[in-house]
């Protein structure tokens, strides 16, 4: 019965050491692993020293370049500034994400419209738009090198009556009358008439007329230089 009791004690002691050694090699492994930790910080320590010193001393002499136009003080108020103003800063990078997102949705819609636009450039080429502007720049070119202000200023005043006189050739009955000449002229006979044939001729209406116009323009050609006609003004 003793025995029994005394076997009984020493499982439980033996249970108990057992629990206390495993709790033992808990404690070692926590403490080994606390150990690499801070064998890793102090690795870490050790190689950003040097990095932090460097960076230390280049924050030192760039604020010694601005010591004299900033202020401690100055450095505080714009700390209190920029902590106040975190509302809008934060409106600010929303609107920035929102056109990050909008540029993102149009970002293959510019792409389309820039390949239809080098579509539409290859084909005014190959039609030759340009060639045809490259000619007109050097034909601009040309009438501007060879007009001074003055020859510019003359032509200008000339415009008006120029537009006038365009004008009077445009109307239909000038227009009919230069038709009838030159379909006159292609018809004209190549020999020479004499004066007794065309006199017989004149005495159809129609020469008889195309005399008058002759000679009224005879009459107009011989009329004294003039002012030309004045151009109304519109308003």
């Amino acid at each position: 019965m003793a025995t029994a009791v005394a076997e009984d004690r020493l499982a439980a002691l033996e249970a108990k050491l057992d629990a206390v050694s495993a709790q033992v090699d808990f404690v070692a492994a926590a403490l080994r692993e606390q150990e690499t930790r801070r064998g890793m910080w102090d690795e870490l320590r050790h190689d950003l020293a040097p990095v932090t010193a460097e960076a230390m001393q280049l924050v030192s002499r760039e604020l010694d370049e601005v010591r004299g136009f900033i202020e401690p003080a100055d450095l505080l108020r714009a700390a209190k500034r920029l902590l106040r103003d975190l509302p809008y800063l934060e409106a600010l990078l929303d609107q920035v994400e929102s056109l990050s997102a909008l540029g993102a949705d149009l970002a293959p819609l510019s792409r389309d419209m820039l390949a239809a636009a080098m579509v539409r450039l290859d084909d005014l080429e190959q039609r030759g738009y340009f060639a045809f502007l490259g000619a007109m720049k050097e034909l601009a070119d040309r009438v501007v090198a060879s007009l001074t202000p003055d020859d510019l200023r003359a032509m200008g005043e000339s415009v008006a009556p120029a537009v006038h006189a365009l004008k009077d050739l445009a109307h239909p009955d000038v227009m009919r009358l230069v038709a009838a000449a030159a379909v006159s002229l292609r018809r004209a006979p190549a020999g020479d008439k004499g004066l007794l044939r065309l006199l017989w001729q004149l005495r159809r209406p129609a020469a008889r007329r195309g005399l008058a116009r002759a000679v009224g323009l005879l009459e107009a050609l011989g009329v004294p230089d003039s002012p030309p006609p004045s151009v109304p003004q519109t308003t």
